[in-house]
């Protein structure tokens, strides 16, 4: 029988996986292959009248050049999935936008986009793409972690905090008590933070970076 054709999904979620294996985003593969940052964007999958739109042949072959992958890796992306699955991202700056999180820190609502990544234990997992210069060197701009609210938080992990005020921070636990969470800050220029338990609304462990 004859094998069934590309289908415009597999194509695009193949560039998704190709991002993932550079540990970038699709806007990121896209900036490292000397292409406009909008290139692979979700909504420049689909034509404004409703019609798929496929990458250029052009676009594909800088972004394999850019990641130094062959075109039989790339095909085995499409194939077998390359043991990546997708996770909701949105930007750092976002999250503390209200609607996003529930109040357990778990992604909920509108408004996220997806990215696939290497496989999380979590089914909740999400992604967030760092923005600035106030988490260096531990992350810089640009830079996508992956935070699983499921996950157990310990003494020395890297964490995404949610305050009852909306701010959202990127920090180590030094401690945490029965009434207060110590934060140490990643970047020396910024000061560590120690708030009262009753104005934390969620702990996640960070799991992964794009570094």
């Amino acid at each position: 029988m004859p094998s069934a054709p590309l289908t415009h999904a597999q194509i695009w979620n193949a560039l998704d996986r190709l991002a993932a294996r550079a540990k970038l985003t699709p806007s990121g593969l896209a900036k490292k292959a000397g292409l406009d940052p909008t290139t692979f964007n979700k909504s420049k999958r689909i034509t404004p009248d409703g019609r798929a739109r496929w990458p250029s042949t052009e676009s594909v072959a800088k972004s394999l050049a850019a990641t130094g992958v062959s075109v039989d890796a790339f095909v085995s992306l499409i194939s077998d999935g390359g043991h990546t699955r997708s996770v909701p991202l949105i930007g750092f700056a976002e999250a503390g936008s209200g609607g996003y999180f529930d109040d357990g820190g778990f992604p909920v609502g509108k408004g996220w986009d997806e990215i696939a990544f290497p496989a999380v234990n979590d089914e909740n997992a999400y992604a967030l793409e760092i923005s600035g210069e106030s988490m260096m060197p531990a992350y810089r701009d640009g830079d996508v972690i992956v935070v699983s609210p499921a996950t157990p938080v310990r003494r020395g992990d890297r964490v995404v905090v949610k305050t009852r005020r909306g701010e959202v921070m990127v920090k180590e636990l030094k401690r945490q008590t029965a009434k207060s969470v110590e934060l140490k800050s990643l970047n020396a220029n910024h000061q560590d933070r120690t708030l009262s338990l009753d104005d934390v609304v969620w702990i996640a462990r960070i799991v992964w970076a794009s570094q």
